[in-house]
């Protein structure tokens, strides 16, 4: 678990593909190297990742097929900029939201309009992801915390602060750019509680192993 507040901005040092549907990445990043171990996790631009190296200020971690897909992360080359978050401890204070990690699919930077101090961007949505996402809630984009300002049937708007546009790649993004997205967890699980009171859709599942269960969609 982690909350979208970047420690670091991390280099990548090298990609290599392992497999046709694989690949490992080394990065560096001295700040989230400094006390990491085998097997810890390592939020990579909003995905998280397992350490399975450590050497020189830098880690490797394994990028399976999957997280190649839904992610942004199968476009990475050496010397890219990526934003860095360890994971968090139960002592820590939680800056920004809870993110998991688990991107939930790719967006695309649509406009930017600078202010004096802020700046305003324009992010692509899928529309499959548009009903979690409301004004004034949260949203993490290449594992950034953000507050959403304003939100449509494809897209949404954030305002970015000297802060994050200095000490994260959302800075430097450029119209077109690609990026994770991870909306907030909490409106999926109340999709999911709330599942009896909609026709059952493709993604729901029947109770099972309760007398007198019923489906999630309803009574049969």
């Amino acid at each position: 678990m982690f909350t979208g507040i970047v420690e670091e901005l991390g280099e990548v040092v090298q990609v290599t593909q392992t497999a046709e549907d694989s690949a490992l990445v080394a990065i560096r990043g001295s700040v989230v190297a400094a006390d990491a171990r085998h097997g810890d996790s390592i939020a990579v631009n909003g995905v998280c990742l397992t350490v399975v190296d450590l050497a020189d200020g830098a880690f490797t971690a394994d990028v399976m097929g999957e997280t190649l897909r839904r992610s942004a992360l199968g476009g990475l080359r050496p010397g890219d900029r990526v934003n860095l978050e360890r994971a968090a401890t139960l002592g820590s204070r939680l800056g920004g939201h809870l993110v998991q990690g688990h991107v939930d699919g790719i967006g695309e930077v649509l406009a930017r309009e600078p202010a004096a101090r802020w700046e305003t961007v324009r992010f692509r949505l899928p529309t499959d992801l548009a009903r979690y996402v409301v004004t004034k809630g949260s949203i993490t984009v290449d594992g950034v915390s953000l507050t959403v300002a304003g939100v449509g049937s494809d897209w949404f708007e954030v305002g970015l602060i000297p802060t994050t546009l200095g000490l994260t790649t959302l800075g430097s993004r450029g119209v077109g750019d690609a990026v994770n997205v991870e909306v907030d967890v909490l409106a999926k699980y109340v999709e999911r509680l709330l599942g009896g009171h909609r026709p059952a859709g493709p993604g729901d599942l029947p109770a099972v192993g309760l007398p007198g269960a019923v489906p999630v969609g309803g009574p049969a």
